[in-house]
């Protein structure tokens, strides 16, 4: 490898470096505004007052439904969730996404469940078809940030009604 290959390589290898420890400085809640396909997610947490929770010290463990996934829902109900008067519904909605702890993809594969910070556990799958998140499919994984990590997921996953 020539001198100038090598410094290209390098400076290559020192920028990619750069970029990741970057990403990795800012938190769930920047991380995933700054990703652009997460707007839905992002305006939900903000009617749910879980920005501030999600930028805290962490670590958590987010699967992020992106906004094609909200898109999947009935037509009105991301609307519907975003009023006022069903704040406690969406915030319930959103942190059945949520692990505390840090979850990485290697990990996460071992699991048959896991337990939310609503309370409730959604089932973990792993097969053929890749990794499954109750009836969400992990698109993306490992997304590290300063106070946890980002799993995409392809639907947005609903805990089951508590009786």
């Amino acid at each position: 490898m020539s001198l100038s290959r090598f410094c290209a390589f390098m400076v290559a290898s020192a920028f990619v470096t750069a970029n990741l420890f970057a990403a990795a400085e800012k938190d769930i809640v920047d991380t995933a505004v700054e990703a652009g396909s997460f707007k839905t997610l992002a305006a939900a947490l903000k009617a749910a007052d879980l920005v501030e929770t999600l930028k805290g010290k962490g670590p958590f463990t987010v699967f992020a439904p992106t906004d094609e996934a909200f898109a999947k829902l009935p037509k009105g109900t991301v609307e519907d969730l975003l009023k006022p008067e069903n704040k406690a519904k969406l915030a319930g909605i959103l942190t059945y996404h949520v692990v505390a702890g840090k979850v990485e993809a290697k990990d996460a594969v071992k699991l048959k469940s896991a337990k939310t910070v609503n309370g409730a556990s959604f089932k973990i799958t792993a097969g053929d078809a890749g990794v499954m998140v109750d009836k969400a499919k992990v698109v993306k994984t490992d997304i590290q940030c300063s106070n946890g990590v980002i799993h995409v997921i392809d639907a947005v996953i609903i805990p089951a009604a508590k009786k």
